[in-house]
């Protein structure tokens, strides 16, 4: 075909199509978008259009289906569609009549990073009688501010696992020597009793033994509740006198050191309800009765020996029990100095036990020296799962998602404990997983140290930002101050990223961001400035994010960002 009758053609066509498309002619007057900017919440990027025809504006044959359609680098995300018509067509769909005629429509797009530069168009599919219209696009709206997205889960605080170190461990020893009845006279066989042996070579360890000291020693003598009172009282006296005249040669014969608190008791009641309670005898609930009924020792006394049945068993199997006298010894066992536990943790680990070891990771501060301790204890200790979830923990704040990953699993394998279980919620929003996954975590966390603040950014990601500051409470981190950022109470989230204890780069980028919300230039300037100083990669963001669109082209801002 002669390329002279080709283009006179294409010239043809496109003036009919200009011609026809004249009769329909919308323009971004014709539409609002709420909100003006679109913003991504829980993850979704909700847009409200409304659109107002004019009279005459919508042809009366005219079938239009307009699509609201986020455009960003690289693809493009559809909204929902809304089809309208005019007076003459036939069909269900919305009607523009010949006056004119509003619609709305609202489309919810999941939010994707490359949405932070994107912008809202109107796409319209159009015919007009049997003809289809070939139409611009029109732009509508800017999007997406996604501040939300900031919310970082490896900044967080992870729930170390606890050791259960203890400086004083204080052991108790007891030991029994029983009398004969009426008295008070200690006897060979009871001092050569395996408790009373076992208590004095306790004694005797606490003087050779520097990290062991006697804090208390304890007796308590008694009668039992048969004879008068007044023979009680002396025979419960005599056998603590006795009692602690040995306890004192022993003290002296071995060289240690400790002070003796005596008592004694002059009728065993209630050692005496104790053994018939614990006892198979005849009739015990008679004699325990009895005991409750009266409360005269006297009266109690006689009333049991008038149960002739039961009271020669009494005498033979319950009363000599209670002719006694009770020593009770209290050790401390002092523990390792933290500067020795310090250098045997570096130079000979093995030489500690477990709890010694991850004790020993709290006296270092540098990152890098826990995780070497941490390394050690799982190594010597390999069934014991708090090393491997303290150094999933340490990885996430180092941001090595995989070695995490792989520590939290070893852990979590081991005992499925809440510490555990928030440390993978907290790699889990880490790596962008399901709500679900997170929030079944997160059920098994209750009592972790870090369980507020990992639900903090939980709810920041549902776009749930109330809850959000309520979780965090008085924390004062970053994800803190976007909580109430979000919230929109702003004089609380730059007082609450003043107070973070090591800032960050995101720290300075958000009280710029405070300071673009609020008009305040010096505050834009100086967050951007501290931002960039600390990572050159939040010029590139700052550059692409809408919530410094009216700044961007400020002079001292576009000073920094280029």
């Amino acid at each position: 075909m002669n390329k002279k009758i080709s283009l006179s053609i294409l010239l043809t066509s496109m003036l009919l199509l200009t011609s026809c498309a004249g009769k329909f002619a919308p323009t971004s007057d014709f539409f609002t978008v709420t909100p003006q900017v679109l913003v991504a919440q829980g993850g979704k990027v909700p847009a409200k259009v409304d659109g107002t025809f004019p009279a005459k504006a919508f042809p009366a044959k005219g079938l239009v289906t307009i699509t609201p359609v986020l455009k960003y680098d690289g693809g493009e995300a559809l909204g929902t569609p809304i089809t309208l018509q005019g007076t003459k067509v036939t069909g269900n769909n919305k009607v523009i009549a010949k006056e004119g005629g509003s619609f709305s429509v609202s489309s919810i797009y999941n939010y994707i990073p490359e949405m932070s530069k994107s912008e809202l168009f109107l796409r319209f599919n159009t015919t007009i009688g049997k003809k289809s219209i070939a139409l611009p696009e029109i732009k509508v709206a800017d999007g997406v501010i996604a501040t939300e997205t900031l919310a970082d889960a490896t900044s967080a605080t992870p729930t170390l696992s606890q050791d259960k170190f203890q400086r004083v461990i204080q052991e108790a020893h007891e030991a029994s020597i029983l009398f004969l009845i009426q008295q008070a006279k200690l006897r060979d066989s009871e001092l050569k009793s395996d408790a009373v042996k076992a208590l004095n070579e306790k004694i005797a360890a606490t003087s050779t033994d520097a990290n062991k000291k006697i804090t208390g020693i304890e007796v308590s003598s008694y009668a039992s509740p048969d004879g008068s009172m007044s023979l009680n009282e002396k025979l419960a006296e005599n056998r603590e006198k006795t009692t602690v005249g040995y306890l004192e040669k022993e003290l002296k014969k071995t060289k240690a050191t400790g002070s003796i608190d005596a008592k004694f008791t002059a009728e065993d009641w209630d050692g005496f309800k104790e053994l018939v309670s614990n006892s198979n005898i005849q009739d015990k609930d008679l004699i325990l009765r009895v005991l409750s009924m009266y409360s005269d020792p006297e009266k109690r006394e006689q009333e049991i020996k008038n149960l002739s049945s039961v009271f020669e068993n009494l005498a033979e199997d319950i009363l000599p029990k209670l002719r006694r006298s009770k020593m009770m010894l209290t050790v401390d066992i002092i523990g390792k100095t933290d500067e020795q536990i310090k250098d045997l943790a570096v130079n000979d680990p093995s030489k500690l036990n477990v709890e010694e070891l991850l004790y020993s990771a709290t006296l270092f501060n540098n990152a890098a020296e826990k995780e070497s301790i941490y390394q050690k204890a799982a190594e010597l200790f390999p069934s014991d799962y708090r090393a491997y979830n303290n150094l999933g923990g340490l990885a996430l704040q180092a941001g090595n998602l995989s070695q995490a990953k792989s520590n939290l699993d070893k852990a979590y394998s081991l005992s499925k404990t809440a510490d555990v279980s928030s440390n993978l919620a907290l790699y889990s929003m880490a790596t962008g997983a399901a709500a679900s996954t997170v929030d079944s975590y997160l059920g098994a966390s209750a009592g972790a140290a870090g369980l507020n603040e990992a639900m903090g950014i939980q709810y920041i990601k549902k776009g749930e930002y109330a809850k959000a500051v309520e979780a965090f409470g008085d924390t004062k981190s970053n994800n803190a101050g976007l909580a109430q950022l979000l919230t929109k109470d702003y004089s609380k989230a730059k007082s609450t990223l003043d107070a973070v204890a090591n800032p960050t780069a995101e720290t300075s980028y958000l009280k710029a961001i405070i300071g673009a919300r609020t008009n305040n230039k010096d505050l834009v300037v100086s967050g951007l400035k501290s931002a960039i100083n600390a990572d050159k990669s939040y010029a590139k963001k700052a550059i692409k994010d809408l919530e410094f669109s009216k700044y961007i082209t400020d002079a001292s801002v576009a000073a920094l960002l280029n």
